[in-house]
Order: structure tokens, then sequence, then C-alpha cells
């Protein structure tokens, strides 16, 4: 067997090889006597069948399998020829010419490598984090929703009709075309006005509405809604109103931090310093997502020059070209099914970004290493089950559904990098609160 291996540059392997058909039909030998020892064939004693006869059932397969036995044999002698270190190779290598002659079979194989990356100091290029000021007015208004999320609603007592915040006890039936329609119907349904969960212009109709009163309110289904009988649809809606419940103002007192913090000794102080540090980590926390840490993976990109294995910017546009399609309309699809060359330059179009993507991945991995930061995939597992749940879906099946997807490593590597970023900014935030107290002191 001919093997010529090659390095085009750091991060990616050629080789060009030639398979004589005589090594393959050796191969098939003794892939069938192995095979013949372990089948049970009618007619024969337990692993005494003839080679041929395990040759005739097998046929293909063997021939299949020797062929792949081949190309192992390939890419174990390419390895050895470049001193490759096997945890190097970055998934199966591309089979990009497979050449069946009389004699010979021409084979070519792509191989990607892992880049190395040396990383140095980067702590210049983090991005200075300043702590977020929170102001007395958000401190009140975030213990003003606090009080009212803990308010209990209670039936109006003053003649007036229904206002948007009030919590409405109806009966309701819905017609279309004047026939009932299943899953129309409701009594003493109790709605949120203004909330939102009904179709839209429904909770707007029923403003104005007193205890006792009765109407017939029209509504027209979205055009996808999730019951296509009804999806873009005209109903009419009979409405009798029961009650009229709204919420009994909450003290905001050391009574209600008891209840709010859990424990009986806490004060109103002590519910303003908590709220402060809850309001400040939200706002560090959406300051680290939607700035920081998009402007760190920039400057990291940047920073860095390496090689970038093809296939894997190839895997990347790949997944771009699928999510942008999913977004076309039928006549772009149609556009692209007719014309081989709009799909190329649409996948050139995607590269650059792409490429940037994979180099960042790379980098962030490199970096999580060298730093110590990893997710185990017990994590990985319950942060899928949690936001599963969170969301009114099945976790198993959730979990499952990435996992024949092969996203689990897409996963694991977003929770790595979101949890390297974390911990550089939060390092970089503590050695600026530390210099600035030792030259305050």
């Amino acid at each position: 067997m001919e093997v010529t291996a090659k390095k085009t540059d750091s991060a990616n392997v050629s080789v060009e090889a030639k398979i004589a058909q005589n090594d393959i039909d050796k191969k098939v030998e003794k892939i069938a006597k192995q095979a013949a020892k372990q089948m049970k064939i009618d007619g024969f004693r337990p692993g005494k069948a003839p080679v041929s006869v395990i040759k005739k059932r097998l046929g293909e397969r063997l021939v299949q399998d020797a062929e792949a036995e081949a190309l192992r044999d390939i890419l174990n002698q390419a390895s050895k020829e470049l001193e490759l270190d096997a945890e190097k190779i970055i998934g199966e290598p591309a089979v990009t010419k497979f050449d069946r002659g009389e004699e010979f079979i021409e084979v070519e194989l792509k191989l990607s490598l892992r880049p190395d990356i040396e990383i140095g100091d980067i702590s210049d290029i983090i991005p200075e984090v300043k702590t977020p000021r929170v102001t007395k007015k958000e401190i009140e208004e975030r213990i003003q929703q606090m009080a009212e999320a803990q308010a209990p609603f209670e039936s109006l007592e003053e003649d007036r009709g229904l206002e948007e915040g009030d919590l409405a006890v109806f009966d309701f039936e819905g017609f279309l075309n004047g026939e009932p329609f299943e899953g129309g119907k409701a009594e003493n349904f109790e709605l949120r006005i203004g909330s939102g969960q009904f179709i839209p212009g429904f909770e707007e109709q029923m403003i104005g509405m007193k205890k006792g009163e009765e109407k017939t309110i029209t509504v027209t289904f979205p055009e996808d809604y999730r019951n296509k009988e009804l999806a873009g649809k005209e109903v009419e809606f009979k409405i009798k109103l029961h009650d009229i419940k709204t919420k009994k103002p909450v003290e905001i007192d050391d009574e209600l931090a008891k209840k709010l913090l859990g424990k009986e000794d806490a004060t109103l102080a002590d519910l303003e310093k908590e709220t402060k540090e809850q309001l400040r980590s939200e706002k560090l926390s959406k300051l680290y997502n939607e700035e920081l840490k998009p402007k760190l993976v920039e400057a990291l990109v940047e920073m860095f020059e390496f090689d970038l294995p093809e296939s894997v910017v190839e895997q990347e546009i790949e997944m771009a070209l699928r999510n942008r399609i999913q977004q076309m309309k039928e006549e772009e699809l149609a556009e692209l099914r007719e014309n081989e060359e709009k799909v190329k330059a649409l996948r050139e179009e995607l590269r650059g970004d792409a490429a940037k993507s994979v180099k960042a991945t790379f980098i962030v991995d490199a970096l999580a290493r060298k730093e110590g930061v990893d997710v185990s995939d017990q994590e990985m597992m319950q942060t899928i089950y949690y936001e599963a749940i969170s969301m009114g879906q099945d976790p198993q099946q959730t979990f499952e559904y990435y996992q024949k997807q092969n996203l689990l490593p897409a996963i694991k590597m977003a929770m790595i990098e979101d949890r390297l970023l974390t911990k550089l900014l939060n390092e970089k935030k503590e050695n600026k609160e530390e210099k600035t107290e030792k030259e305050e002191a």
C-alpha cells in the first residue's frame, strides 16, 4: 500500500494512497475466516462453515469491511509518518476521493488537527468592569413590585367597571359560524386583565363590564394559532362577568421584610440591602452578557493567529447555512434549489463568521484548560433539565433530542465559555476593587 501524507498547514493534513486490489482480497479472506469461527450456518457445526459459504452469505459486507480496514491502515501509517498525536486528530477523516480501478483503489483523505495555541498574559485585553450603580428609586420600585406580588386578590366592593390589572371571574362560550367549538367554554374562569393570556382583542373588550353584566364580543384568532380549524377565523364569545377582584394594598414595613426574607428578626432595612444587592447582581449580569463578554471574545479572536481545521469550519458553515435556510421564504428556497451557484455564494458569505466562531471556540477551549475551568456532564444535564422544565417541556425527551442531534458537545462548550468569561471578568473586577481599597487606605 502506497501512502503519501503531508501537512498543508499546522491544522490540516492531506493523505494520498493507493490500495492494491489483492490487498483488499486478502483482507476479505481474513475477515471471512474470522466470521466463520463465530457464525452459525444451517447444515454445519458451529464455527465449521466453509469460508466460501461465509463469503456467499455476507457478500458485499465483507468488501466494505475490508475497505474500511484499509482506510484505518492508511490513517495509522500517515499518523506514524507525520508523528501525529492521536488526541490532536479531530473527528473522523474526510474521504475526498475513493476511485476503484481494476488493480488499485485511489484514495484521498483530509485530517483535521487541534490547533496549538500558546496562551500568555491576556489581562490587558480583559475589559474594565465598573460596578453598576443602584438608585434608591430603583430599590423602592422593586420592593413595591414584591409587595404587590404578595398582595391577595379580594372582591371589589365599589360599583365600577372592570379595569386593567383587575382579576375578572366570568363564564364564556365561543361560537364559530353560530356553532360552539371544542375548548371554547369555561365557567368561573379567572383572568388578569392586561395579562395578554387570551387572544388579542378579548381582554380589551371586557374593560368597563360590571358585575353581573353579559356581553358578546367578536375576535379573530391569529393565523398561526395551534388549532388549525380556528386559525385566522372570526368567532363570537358570550361572556357573563360574575366578580371583579382587586389587590389589597400591602404595607411596606418590617413585617413584609420578615415574610420576604424568611427571617423572624428581618427589618425593612435588611430588605432594602438585599434588594440593592439583587439589583446590582442583575445589572452586572446584564452588563457581562450583553456588552463585556462579546467584547472580550472579539478581543481574543483579534489577539491570536493560528491555522483552522478546514473540516470544522465547513461544519460551522453547514450549520449556519441550515439556520439561514430555515428562515427563508418558499420563493427564496426555490431559487437555491434551481441555482447551485447561489448556494456556493451563500456558503462563502457565511465563511467569515463561521471561521471567527471556530477560532473563538478553540481559543476558549485552550484558555479554559489553562484556567482550570470545566463543566461536568452532570452539570450540563442538570442545566438542560432545568431549562426544559421552565419551558414546560419534557426534560428527558429534550435531552435525548440534543443527544440524537449531536448537540451536547456544543452545549457543554457554551457553558464552559460562559463560566470562563465570567471568571476572567470577576477577577478583573476584584483586582480593581482591591487596588482601589489599597489606594484609599
